[in-house]
């Protein structure tokens, strides 16, 4: 012990930390010691053969440098590169926002596009001039689809709400995906259901129909039907009664209009519908020979004694002709023109009752709206087509029936005497067919 203290005495300055060693009689001051002290724990690297071990330090380093300093970067690039492909592949998978094969894209605060479907809905002239209409519900969509239509936009909330429409039909079409709170500022209904789709406007010349093949030598003709509830519903139920087509006049209500599409439920896409037609213009989409009857919503009975002579007599027709070149016009009782309609003859159409027989093939049901009832073109096709006007018995005091109403119970019973017909002449046939045979 004492040759030890003898050989090496050494004296440390807590003020300056230097070492003094008197074995070599020199005063070494060394600040190697300090530095290390002084530094923060760094990363530790190993061999490139176990580069799957990375041990993550507790304390963040300070960046290396030195010489040291590249070779650091080196090593810890090579370390892991399985983890940032990882990432990497990771992030696409979110951001590309595909569903099933589809690209979809996220709106923006403030797009423009959502404002659109305002315009679209409540203007007719817009969707007229645009050739575009909107509309809202998985339901409704589909059978656009379904049928033909071909869609141009699709916003909807969810990716779950998007995969209840058929993607593959929706592969032109631009998908956007949407806050919810939006669709509901924009949509129409009280309950929207997160989908919205603007769709080019069909052409029913073009268009896949389900009804087709179950469809009647029957068509409706809809003059002057101002209410989009009624429209809508007449379409529905001309849709269900299996008719071959509608035909809407100038003066209906447009087809499009959102009420209208609320209350059809999807006949849009069931039957042809051509609107906005002229009588020359109905005439052409009529077959030929047809026989034309149309709707008496206010004759009380069939009695020929009781039968007016002049257009001012009728209640339910419409004296002022519809022209081809200027648009439609309310009828006024109290104008100036009611003297001269007055004078105008009313063409001759026998009355029958509605159960009685009077649908032939092929046949077509003219019906008027509630207000303004039947145009005198429509009586005068009648005429000139042998056709009957055709009433609902009421008890007394009610004023008409819903023109709505009235529809569905003319429709099916016209429905109820066409397959009638069919069935007798085809027993009529295999009769004829095994008399030949024996």
């Amino acid at each position: 012990m004492a040759a030890y203290m003898r050989s090496v005495i050494c004296l440390v300055s807590t003020e300056r930390n230097v070492f003094l060693t008197r074995g070599c009689g020199v005063i070494v001051e060394s600040r190697r010691f300090v530095r290390g002290l002084k530094r923060r724990p760094v990363k530790v690297l190993f061999p490139e053969n176990d580069s799957e071990k990375v041990v993550k330090p507790t304390l963040q380093s300070e960046p290396a440098a030195g010489p040291n300093a590249r070779r650091e970067r080196e090593v810890t690039a090579t370390t892991q590169p399985e983890e940032s492909d990882f990432i990497k592949a990771k992030r696409v998978i979110v951001t590309k926002d595909h569903v099933d094969g589809l690209r979809f894209e996220r709106a923006l605060p403030g797009d423009k596009r959502l404002a659109r479907l305002v315009s679209i809905a409540r203007s007719r002239a817009f969707r007229e001039q645009q050739g575009k209409i909107l509309l809202e519900g998985r339901r409704l969509i589909c059978d656009a689809l379904n049928a033909g239509a071909k869609p141009q936009t699709v916003f909807f909330s969810t990716v779950e709400r998007l995969r209840e429409l058929p993607l593959d039909k929706l592969k032109r079409a631009t998908l956007v995906k949407v806050k919810f709170e939006d669709i509901k500022i924009w949509s129409d209904l009280v309950a929207p259901q997160g989908v919205i789709a603007i769709f080019s406007c069909p052409d029913p010349s073009q268009m896949n129909f389900t009804n087709r093949g179950h469809s009647l030598p029957l068509s409706l003709i809809c003059d002057n039907i101002r209410d989009p509830g009624n429209l809508g519903t007449i379409l529905r139920c001309a849709a269900a009664a299996g008719c071959r087509d509608v035909l809407l006049t100038k003066g209906c209500v447009d087809t499009w209009e959102p009420k209208v599409l609320r209350a059809a439920m999807g006949a849009h896409f069931h039957l042809p519908i051509h609107p906005n037609l002229g009588w020359d213009n109905i005439e052409n989409h009529l077959p030929n020979p047809v026989t034309v009857h149309v709707a008496d919503n206010r004759c009380g009975g069939a009695k020929e004694s009781n039968k007016p002579s002049k257009a001012g007599d009728f209640g339910w027709v419409s004296t002022r002709r519809v022209h081809n070149n200027v648009g439609y016009e309310e009828y006024d009782s109290d104008s100036d023109s009611d003297g001269e309609c007055e004078s105008l003859s009313l063409p001759s159409v026998e009355t029958k009752l509605y159960h009685q027989r009077w649908a032939q093939d092929p046949t077509a049901l003219v019906i008027g709206g509630e207000t303004h009832g039947l145009s005198l073109e429509a009586v005068e096709l009648a005429e000139k087509t042998s056709g009957h006007r055709l009433f609902i018995p009421i008890v007394p005091n009610m004023d008409s029936l819903n023109s709505a109403m009235a529809t569905s119970i003319l429709l099916f019973e016209g429905r109820k005497q066409l397959l009638k017909l069919t069935q007798t002449s085809g027993r009529k046939g295999k009769s004829k067919a095994g008399q030949q045979h024996s």
